[in-house]
């Protein structure tokens, strides 16, 4: 008989959990902004290459199909803003396969908000007020740092001009792989896990801006003050060496979607990875007309691993992977 059948956090933990998931929805009722539930398995799924979706066959009124487990709710709730919904957050079960470890878990809970109207920095203001209730702690002064800054600190070089092969070399060398046919943004990102992560968010909250262009997602894109180069319109926080969240500019613009949905799969093929099915009522919402404005995704099991000091997510859960 199984001996692993208990669960992995405390029943004080999971009691410390669901008070701070009520902080979370009480910061939202005060502020306007509805919870909504959505659907976790979708008819499409996420193309970005850098996420593994999970998928299953069901039968539906059209017969056997195939259902994407949701990397995350944003594709349903930009739908719901399209419609009319106004600002919307969600608590929401997401999965992402392969991911299980001290800060990952198959199945994990999403914090996600939209803010029509609002503005990047505004968003960044909302994100940082919130950590810091839900932590309970002053966990340090924000600090604004460019990405293209902080590779040059950490390493030397300017990730947005570096020749590839130099690019590959040195990735090569800080990850003990071989990196000689990797892409651009897989180098610049087993870079920015093994060396530039593990040291943000040590002296308070770090907000990493500029990202490439290429690493805009699902963002609007902006001009590089310093020599005009295109970057994403996107945020990362981190606090403790843990990225916390992803904030964007979103994107609105049903045509440059479907075109980097495009590219994803066709970067998937070039590195034998399966395509994804995009997402057309997706595109569908965008092309009737989503509101401007911006969005974020916050790793709420991580915020509560931070704030109840313990060491891995798995300790904040009911039941990890492994476990359930």
């Amino acid at each position: 008989m199984t001996t692993d059948w208990r669960p992995t956090a405390s029943i004080e933990t999971l009691r410390e959990r669901a008070r701070l998931l009520a902080e979370v929805r009480a910061f939202f009722a005060e502020r306007g902004v509805l919870e909504v539930e959505t659907p976790v398995l979708g008819h499409g799924g996420s193309t970005d290459v850098h996420l593994a979706s999970l998928s299953l066959e069901a039968t539906t009124p059209a017969g056997r199909e195939r259902l994407w487990l949701q990397t995350s709710p944003e594709f349903h709730m930009k739908r719901l803003l399209a419609a009319g919904s106004g600002p919307i957050f969600q608590l929401a079960r997401s999965f992402r396969d392969g991911e299980v470890g001290s800060r990952h878990n198959i199945e994990f809970t999403m914090l996600e908000w939209y803010r029509p109207g609002f503005s990047l920095d505004e968003l960044i203001e909302e994100t940082e007020t919130l950590i810091r209730a839900v932590l309970g702690r002053d966990p340090g002064p924000l600090r604004r740092r460019r990405y293209r800054e902080l590779f040059r600190e950490a390493l030397g070089l300017d990730p947005f001009t570096v020749e590839l092969d130099m690019l590959r070399q040195v990735a090569g060398e800080r990850g003990g792989l071989d990196m000689n046919d990797a892409e651009r943004d897989d180098c610049l990102d087993l870079l920015m896990s093994l060396v530039i992560e593990p040291e943000l968010g040590r002296e308070g909250l770090d907000v990493v801006v500029d990202y490439p262009a290429s690493q805009a997602a699902l963002a609007r894109r902006h001009r590089d003050p310093e020599d005009g180069e295109w970057v994403a319109s996107r945020f990362e926080v981190y606090l403790a060496g843990l990225e916390l969240a992803n904030g964007y500019d979103e994107l609105t613009d049903a045509g440059e979607q479907a075109a980097r949905f495009a590219e994803d799969n066709a970067s998937r093929r070039r590195q034998g990875l399966p395509e994804v099915d995009v997402d057309q009522r997706l595109l569908a919402a965008l092309e009737h007309g989503m509101p401007a404005g911006s969005g974020v995704a916050l790793g709420i099991d991580r915020l509560i691993q931070l704030a109840l000091g313990r060491t891995s997510v798995a300790e904040v859960m009911a039941f990890a992977t492994p476990n359930a």
